[in-house]
């Protein structure tokens, strides 16, 4: 392979892996995942309408990146599947599903376990589905992680997607994103990254 492709090939890994991990980690404190749709987008200096009617203004780094996130089905997991699960706690001990985001082999084990998420009373759950069944109230899926496992309901209108390098030409006014912000001190935001819904899918 010419060096200038092996370049290219280790640039895309890392901007990957930065992805995979603002899915396998609950943000600190001091950081926000904001969602909602682009305003404007003027050279580095994101605008967005966040889901709660908020301008929020998000400076983006000089090399940040783009990732798509597109629609998938409940027949995309399957036992063995690596996956992020934004849940809440249900009063049987099961967590159900809010959204679902099928991680691809090359990120398989990152953020492995169980947090609390940045949405109302919601968790996060990364591992690997170990069984899945049918049940009267939507799928369930049993995953496992290193240090335990967890029964996951999964409704029938749950939003599953999967993620994949995009483009910065993506960011285009109306498109759905969530942006993994850090505050600075000052109380301005700043992101080295920007998910973005592809084909009318709705990044969480």
């Amino acid at each position: 392979m010419p060096a200038s492709a092996r370049l290219s090939s280790l640039v895309l890994a890392a901007g990957l892996v930065g992805v995979f991990a603002v899915h396998a980690v609950a943000q600190p404190a001091q950081n926000r995942r904001i969602r909602g749709v682009i305003e404007k987008l003027d050279g580095h200096v994101l605008t967005v309408k966040a889901r709660d009617g908020a301008d929020v203004t998000i400076k983006l780094a000089d090399n940040y990146a783009v990732t798509a996130y597109t629609k998938a089905q409940l027949a995309d997991i399957k036992v063995g599947s690596y996956i992020g699960v934004a849940g809440t706690p249900q009063p049987d001990g099961r967590q159900k599903a809010i959204s679902i985001t099928i991680f691809p082999e090359s990120a398989r084990g990152l953020g492995d376990g169980f947090r609390p998420w940045d949405l109302p009373n919601s968790t996060m759950t990364n591992a690997a589905v170990a069984e899945a069944v049918a049940s009267p109230d939507g799928q369930t899926l049993k995953v496992k992680y290193k240090d335990g496992e967890k029964t996951i309901l999964v409704p029938p209108a749950t939003p599953i997607g999967q993620f994949s390098p995009g483009e910065r030409t993506e960011l285009k006014v109306g498109a759905a994103v969530a942006v993994p912000a850090v505050t600075k001190p000052d109380g301005s935001l700043e992101s080295s990254r920007v998910g973005v819904g592809r084909d009318g899918f709705v990044p969480n």
